[in-house]
């Protein structure tokens, strides 16, 4: 992995703490951990906000799942697809889809609300943001506020994660490989533009 910022030596108690949490969780410590070790204060603000946003449970887990992957996919954060389809095997959430979601308007195994959640995440993270009206009601209608507020705040916490990925040139640490899960459908081109992997 080459990134933009070489990673520094995780050190101290903290790091400790940190490399001992990670392996547990993940079974490894991810490398992306030794770019953001730089500033510890920014690295435990995510981790912090992380574990805050994993306590909610307004909105179905796989619908949130898929709508992290189609940020991912469209910024084109790698890392964030790997452990986004990872983290879908550990919560035994639905794979083949999962795996689908980088082409997720060609296949067919979306319920049109997964659809809705999936355009809904890609508008969020469009610059400017393209979300409408129509869009809005159609998810408000059948999630209700409370678990729209919560897919919205999700969604604008997987942008921050994708692009700050992304800028560090942090690429995937092999977490679906790990698993023997089968490799992430290609992305395919959509507004004219191709969106990578």
């Amino acid at each position: 992995m080459a990134t933009r910022i070489p990673p520094t030596e995780i050190t101290g108690v903290q790091g400790a703490m940190v490399k001992r949490f990670t392996k547990k969780m993940l079974g490894q410590v991810p490398e992306p951990l030794g770019v953001y070790w730089h500033n510890p204060k920014v690295l435990k603000s995510y981790l912090a906000t992380g574990g805050k946003v994993q306590k909610w449970h307004a909105c179905d887990l796989s619908l949130k799942s898929f709508a992290h992957m189609a940020v991912a996919s469209l910024i084109g954060c790698s890392w964030c697809l790997d452990f986004g389809y990872f983290q879908a095997h550990n919560e035994d959430l639905d794979l083949a889809k999962a795996r689908e979601v980088p082409r997720w308007r060609e296949s067919d195994v979306f319920t049109p609300l997964e659809r809705d959640v999936m355009a809904y995440a890609e508008a969020m993270s469009q610059t400017p943001p393209t979300v409408t009206d129509e869009m809005s009601a159609r998810l408000l209608e059948r999630l209700g506020p409370p678990a729209l507020v919560e897919l919205t705040a999700f969604i604008a916490q997987a942008n921050v994660y994708a692009r700050s990925n992304v800028a560090f040139g942090i690429e995937s640490d092999g977490f679906a490989k790990a698993c023997g899960l089968k490799p992430l459908a290609e992305p395919t081109a959509q507004l004219g533009v191709a969106s990578a992997a």
